[in-house]
């Protein structure tokens, strides 16, 4: 629900670069570890169940540039599709995870557990997917997204099932690129523009 603002009016929104790193991610950016562990290093920890997987991508701008400077965040269930907090969720999956693209190369590796389906209040199943969330110099508004698997029965996902134009579903889809290894890439526009979510 969206709240009157009757006395203050809302702040501008402005791109999350060039600082969005220095306080996101300190040792990135080669400021020495300033906190004793950083806030979503990793979703799993030694001992998580289910099949330990690693998703490979770049964010690309609309000139077909890989963004060097995108920074992204993940947030997923455990092997059963429950997520940290739930009764008898897996303490090993936080579920929560920080990352960055290579300043260099532009590709992002996140490593987790690949996720269970999720039970929605109605009963329905949600396909096992992960959700992000990016920013980077330019987008003034974090985009959200998913991330669902080829290998998975995703056919009656209730989210996928909303997108009118087909096709696009595909700009959703990890690609298997070998055992446990997947490939993800984010287009912010143009041919393949990946599917953001108003959430």
């Amino acid at each position: 629900m969206v709240q009157k603002l009757e006395m203050l009016s809302e702040t501008a929104s402005q791109t999350a670069g060039p600082y969005v790193h220095i306080g996101l991610m300190p040792s990135y950016t080669g400021n020495g570890q300033i906190f004793d562990l950083e806030l979503g290093q990793s979703p799993v920890a030694e001992g998580a169940k289910g099949e330990i997987i690693e998703i490979t991508g770049s964010v690309y701008d609309g000139t077909g540039w890989a963004m060097r400077d995108a920074l992204i965040e993940s947030w997923q269930p455990d092997a059963q599709g429950l997520f940290a907090g739930e009764a008898g969720a897996d303490p090993k999956v936080s579920g929560f995870c920080r990352f960055a693209a290579n300043a260099d190369s532009g590709e992002f590796t996140l490593r987790t557990v690949k996720p269970g389906r999720v039970a929605l209040r109605d009963g329905r199943m949600q396909a096992p997917h992960i959700s992000l969330w990016i920013v980077a110099r330019g987008i003034n508004i974090g985009l959200q997204t998913r991330i669902y698997f080829e290998d998975e029965d995703n056919s009656a996902d209730p989210l996928l099932a909303r997108i009118e134009q087909r096709p696009r579903v595909d700009t959703l889809i990890a690609k298997k690129t070998g055992p446990g290894r997947y490939r993800f890439d984010i287009r912010l526009q143009g041919p393949g523009e990946t599917v953001f979510l108003d959430i």
